[in-house]
């Protein structure tokens, strides 16, 4: 088969590998539809790791993806050929003290697709799993979640990053009638402006540096959006809300948006971790977040709400469709990155047609 590989920094080829099977009863054998670029997928194609995890070259990436069923083991149930599915990209064990309290995401034993496994001797029991980005992968059937013919094969990819949102959103406590910003609009921020709007949210504030995003966020249902570069952004928000906002959702993984949520908050309101920064260690106005009484929750991926998300996509409560902008073939992928990487041509979220 196919499959577009991390050869090296700011490298990718395309190489044939052999077609994976089924090895186990209730494993699935997928094949691959759509893949997603994620911003994860791009810090290990610009820098070779994200923290402890270091890929090991060559690397498969690509976790965010929709798939067609191509054969199941002999006791896989919930799926059959034929059907197309979002896919799920954490294998988490079941076994662990964290599984058997609700928090796969942070299974001591945990896989994920495209994810290296972390060097840090702390996270020793995890692996690494090769991603998405070939024409097949196996897949446990719990990972395997049918569309029902519910979802086009874009949505179904989008369903991915769209749970971090929804997740997110669900960790926040956002209530009805409250406000919320959000500083990052990359796909990860627009997905948290969608569910905070379904949860009822009175009005969302967003952020970014690209002017092509403020508007694509004003587009996705923004009350507000500005670029920091351009305003002074707290202030902004400020005047709109002089008591502050409910929930600040951090998502560009930078120390500035990082003190702009610690001024923009409300005392007593939640600062929410979803970026990934690219530096071992970020700093806090202690004075202020004390203060203020700040919560900070960090966002580990998703957790139990890949079919939330789904369903709400299926019913038309969630429009992400459009997040989808541009599009790539596999032998392509090497420009899907550096499109994604350089935020060229007004892209939000680059996929890839297997």
């Amino acid at each position: 088969m196919k499959a577009a590989v991390l050869t090296g920094l700011r490298q990718i080829e395309i190489t044939d590998m052999p077609k994976p099977g089924i090895r186990d009863d209730s494993e699935v054998l997928l094949k691959i539809k759509r893949v997603g670029v994620c911003g994860s997928d791009v810090h290990y194609y610009l820098a070779g790791r994200i923290g402890s995890q270091i890929v090991k070259y060559p690397y498969l990436v690509g976790h965010e993806c929709s798939a067609t069923v191509e054969a199941v083991g002999k006791k896989v149930s919930r799926v059959k050929t034929g059907d197309e599915v979002v896919v799920e990209p954490a294998v988490s064990c079941g076994n662990c003290p964290q599984c058997r309290m609700g928090r796969e995401n942070t299974c001591y034993n945990l896989k994920f697709l495209g994810t290296p496994a972390p060097s840090a001797a702390t996270f020793e029991g995890r692996q690494g799993m090769d991603g998405c980005m070939c024409e097949y992968i196996v897949m446990p059937e719990k990972c395997c979640i049918t569309t029902a013919d519910r979802l086009s094969l874009d949505e179904a990819a989008l369903c991915e990053p769209f749970a971090i949102g929804v997740y997110t959103i669900k960790r926040s406590g956002l209530a009805k009638g409250q406000k919320a910003a959000i500083l990052g609009s990359g796909p990860i921020g627009l997905s948290c402006l969608v569910a905070a709007k379904i949860q009822g949210a009175a009005d969302v504030y967003m952020t970014d540096k690209l002017d092509y995003r403020v508007e694509f966020a004003k587009k996705t249902g923004a009350s507000w959006a500005a670029n920091p570069d351009k305003e002074d952004v707290v202030a902004g928000i400020a005047k709109l809300e002089p008591d502050g906002v409910d929930v600040a959702c951090e998502c560009a993984g930078q120390q500035e948006t990082l003190d702009e949520a610690v001024e923009i908050l409300r005392p007593g309101g939640t600062l929410m971790l979803i970026g990934i920064p690219e530096f071992d260690r970020v700093s806090f106005a202690i004075d202020r977040i004390r203060r203020k009484e700040i919560t900070l929750i960090n966002i580990r991926r998703q957790n139990h709400c890949t079919e939330e998300a789904m369903k709400l996509v299926a019913s038309g409560a969630a429009k992400i469709e459009h997040f989808a902008t541009h599009r790539f073939t596999l032998e392509q992928a090497k420009d899907a990155f550096e499109l994604v990487a350089g935020y060229g041509d007004g892209v939000i979220k680059a996929m890839i047609e297997v």
